[in-house]
Parts: C-alpha cells; sequence; structure tokens
C-alpha cells in the first residue's frame, strides 16, 4: 500500500513538473508573438506620428526585445522562435534607419539653427528677407538679437561669428529702411545703446575664437 502510495506521489509531483514547464513554454511562446506583432505593428504607423513618438516608440522596442530574448532561453533556443526574433529585428532595423534618416534630413542646419535662435523660428531662411521688421518691432528684434548673443558668446565659433556679422549688418540694412516709416526717437535711441553693447562685444570674442582655432590648428 506504501508503495501504491508513494508511486502516486511521484506521478503527481512529475504531472505538476510537467505542467508547471508547459506554462513556462507557452508564455515564452507569447511573449515571443507580442514582440513580432508589436514590430509588425510600425509599419503601420502614419510616418509623422512615428517621427513625434520615437523615442517612446524606440523604449518600448528595447523592453520588448529584452522580453523576447530572455523567452528565447526559456525555449531552449528553438530555432522557430529564434527566425522569428531575428526577422523582427532586421525589420525593425530597417525601420529605424528610415526614421533617422528622414529626422536628419528634415532638422535645420546649423546656419539655419543659429538664424532661429537669433531671429526665431523660420523669421529669416536663405532668402534673407527683413521684410518682417517694422518701426513697431524692431527694437525687440534688436534686443532678442543682442541679447542672445551676448548669453552664447563663448559657444560661437569664428565661423558663428561671420554668419552673426552678416545677420547684424543685414538688420542694420533694414533699419535704414524702418527709420523712415516712423520709428520713434525712444525706439532709436534703445537700439543704439544695443549696438554700442554688440561691437566690442562682437570684436573681442571673434578674435578669441579665431586666436583658440589657430591654436588648436597647431597642437
Amino acid at each position: 500500500m506504501k508503495s501504491t502510495n508513494l508511486v502516486l506521489g511521484m506521478a503527481v509531483i512529475a504531472l505538476g513538473f510537467t505542467s508547471c514547464k508547459d506554462e513556462k513554454t507557452e508564455e515564452a511562446n507569447k511573449t515571443v508573438e507580442s514582440y513580432v506583432v508589436y514590430v509588425d505593428s510600425l509599419e503601420n504607423v502614419a510616418a509623422v506620428d512615428a517621427k513625434a513618438n520615437w523615442s517612446s516608440i524606440e523604449a518600448t522596442y528595447e523592453v520588448r526585445s529584452s522580453q523576447a530574448e530572455t523567452a528565447l532561453v526559456d525555449l531552449k533556443e528553438n530555432e522557430e522562435a529564434k527566425a522569428k526574433i531575428e526577422a523582427s529585428k532586421a525589420k525593425y532595423a530597417a525601420l529605424q534607419a528610415r526614421m533617422k534618416a528622414d529626422m536628419e534630413a528634415s532638422m535645420p542646419s546649423s546656419k539655419q539653427q543659429m538664424r532661429n535662435s537669433l531671429f526665431g523660428e523660420g523669421k529669416i531662411g536663405d532668402d534673407m528677407n527683413f521684410d518682417w521688421v517694422n518701426a513697431a518691432n524692431i527694437h525687440g528684434v534688436y534686443q532678442q538679437f543682442v541679447h542672445t548673443v551676448e548669453d552664447n558668446k563663448d559657444k560661437y565659433s569664428r565661423e558663428d561669428w561671420d554668419e552673426i556679422k552678416l545677420m547684424y549688418e543685414a538688420l542694420d540694412n533694414r533699419k535704414n529702411t524702418v527709420e523712415k516709416e516712423g520709428l520713434t526717437s525712444e525706439d532709436n535711441r534703445k537700439i543704439a545703446s544695443l549696438k554700442l553693447k554688440f561691437a566690442p562685444m562682437y570684436t573681442l570674442n571673434r578674435m578669441g575664437a579665431k586666436t583658440e582655432e589657430m591654436k588648436e590648428a597647431k597642437e
């Protein structure tokens, strides 16, 4: 009787172990399938939405990819599961390359980024059109320009200072026109004060940037 009970007990333990093993395998398969479905779903996301949420997509992908790799261990490197994961990895890598290329292509050049910081987003492009500057806003334009240069003067290269000089002279040319269109004496006085601040700041810092570049070239 004791022998029979022992055999039955061992059978129950073995059955429980098998059941537990099957559940673990099933869960691992679900994890791999979830990863595959997630990668496939990214193909249906509109490009504009993918760009806007790319950081979140990448973070989610990393988590799901890691989970799938762990599941593959539980599946004892099952060849079918391994092939699915590798195919999804390749699919995601291709999508990632496209997204990065699109985002880099849509990024403004360093020159345009500087113009945006000096005048405001998209205010000055390659056409160098200053028609939007008028008697009502020109003091504010000078103020943003000079204060932006002052805040970043230690970061600019010699080429940056040359671009700044070009923009400054273009703004000055626009001021000549605006003066005939009703620029107040008060705003003219404030602009003159800003110009007095800019001139020595430009001269000293451009000279310093050039000296630093020559020093680096020698080294």
